[in-house]
């Protein structure tokens, strides 16, 4: 049997989602039965699967012990670099400046050092994320971009953040603007580009289309040129839609792409202009909440900035050669 009293970052979510991550052990179909039989209670009633938990509920499971046997826990993330760029950082929310060559979270390969686990680290370290005592909230990401794309991500520090931002992520009411050189100078020089995006999953690669197909995905597209300097363009992009790799192939599919882009770029134009990588990065974030924010109004309006873009202050000293 056990007894769990849910806590602040457990709040919100369905009994059913609530068991399944902190007792992974209890298979699915024994968990639903369980409740039918009122094997599993809360706060000493009937319940339901779909049953909204609220912080301070308490949850009986009689079940076998077995079922709750925790897994010797080895915390991947402190396998992580201790290198963490903090933009800002309140009780909520952690935003960083992730680095380009840095992935934001695990992939295929499983490379133990990424944004998120570089974050955990480091919340791990001064106290504020406890593994042990958190029945299934972890520190997560709100927003991601590219390995190869330098810029700012929003971390939530505890589930009513995530919650509130994932929100507010889908109603568009966070901004984010990003700088980037391209090869050319675009014309005119203040656009918003129009067009569809297909994407081709084998090829890790989309393709721009100026007409419709059963698959093609809108995407919207404001871009205005900084300045130009020889035959390089400091751009600033406005992304109306978000989509995968949207910014590297809009600009392209326009004659533009970002200098030192491999896969939507020219390898004769980076290679004589010394850049591997493409110049892209998030570099401008605003909380734009026309709507209530609950406990994170304070963030409505702010906006955070980053000033030391490393292609920027290359494009400005004549390093590109």
């Amino acid at each position: 049997m056990k007894q769990v009293i849910v806590g602040k970052n457990d709040a919100g979510q369905r009994l059913s989602k609530f068991i399944e991550k902190s007792f992974p052990a209890i298979p699915a179909s024994l968990m639903y039965k369980s409740i039918r039989t009122k094997n599993i209670k809360v706060n000493r009633k009937r319940c339901t699967p779909d049953q909204k938990l609220c912080e301070g509920d308490l949850v009986d499971i009689w079940l076998k012990d077995e079922f709750f046997t925790p897994p010797i826990r080895q915390y991947e993330f402190l396998q992580a670099s201790d290198k963490l760029d903090v933009v800002y950082e309140d009780d909520n929310i952690l935003i960083a400046n992730k680095p380009q060559g840095l992935i934001v979270h695990q992939d295929e390969r499983y490379e133990p050092d990424t944004l998120i686990f570089r974050i955990q680290k480091y919340l791990y370290s001064k106290g504020e994320y406890l593994p042990d005592e958190e029945q299934s909230f972890v520190p997560a990401l709100v927003n991601r971009i590219d390995r190869n794309t330098a810029g700012m991500v929003i971390s939530a520090k505890n589930a009513a953040a995530l919650r509130i931002l994932n929100a507010k992520m889908k109603a568009r009411e966070i901004h984010k603007k990003y700088l980037c050189l391209v090869c050319g100078c675009p014309h005119p020089a203040e656009a918003t580009l129009e067009g569809y995006l297909e994407k081709n999953q084998s090829q890790n690669r989309v393709y721009i289309e100026t007409k419709r197909s059963a698959s093609g995905k809108t995407i919207r597209t404001h871009y205005k040129v900084v300045e130009t300097i020889g035959d390089i363009s400091l751009v600033e992009v406005d992304l109306l839609t978000g989509r995968t790799h949207q910014i590297r192939a809009h600009m392209a599919s326009i004659g533009h792409p970002l200098l030192g882009d491999g896969k939507y770029g020219t390898n004769q134009i980076n290679h004589r202009h010394g850049y591997n990588k493409q110049a892209l990065c998030a570099y401008q974030l605003t909380f734009d909440f026309p709507t209530d924010a609950e406990e994170l109004n304070y963030l409505r309006g702010k906006k955070f900035e980053l000033t030391k873009i490393p292609f920027v202050q290359d494009f400005y000293a004549g390093r590109i050669r």
